[in-house]
């Protein structure tokens, strides 16, 4: 790949996976003290609700994606780290294949139904729900390349002859 692309590349992702998600985290922010000067001050708003619950799915998902690109997510891995690198491994390739194939068998549906709620939009924005979902579809693209890159990592060691 040339260096580029890969740097291009690299900046699309820190867009998708980094910045869009601080941004929808402040757009929360905002919406909260919105919320709390309307409902003190004035009369309650309920724009800034809605705008927050969508800039939440934005956020978590896409935030997501960041967490496992750094490797920063959560786990539980007593037994994980109890076994053999060799054990690892292949709960590693069992785990990322499992997950990468029921996540891309999730796709096509899950695009339909995004595509399905373009007609209807949301009751105070009037922002099209296909738009609000769509975090969801970007998320599965990018999680199911993750899971497929982490299990051809692990192959190659295994096809090189190296330790297993």
């Amino acid at each position: 790949m040339p260096p580029r692309f890969k740097k291009a590349l690299g900046f699309l992702l820190d867009i998708v996976e980094l910045y869009v998600p601080i941004l929808a985290f402040l757009c929360i922010f905002a919406c909260f003290l919105i919320q709390i000067v309307s409902r003190y001050f004035f009369t309650p708003l309920m724009w800034p609700e809605e705008l927050a619950l969508i800039c939440f799915l934005w956020a978590a998902l896409l935030g997501a994606l960041y967490a496992k690109r750094s490797d920063s997510a959560v786990c539980f891995s007593m037994v994980y780290d109890a076994v053999s690198p060799r054990a690892q491994r292949a709960m590693r390739l069992a785990g990322n294949c499992l997950l990468a194939v029921m996540l891309a068998a999730s796709l096509k549906p899950s695009y339909d139904y995004v595509k399905f709620m373009s007609y209807k939009s949301s009751a105070t924005l009037g922002i099209p729900l296909s738009l609000a979902y769509s975090c969801y579809i970007i998320f599965l693209v990018d999680i199911v390349i993750r899971y497929v890159l982490d299990i051809v990592a692990d192959l190659r060691p295994a096809k090189s002859g190296g330790a297993a």
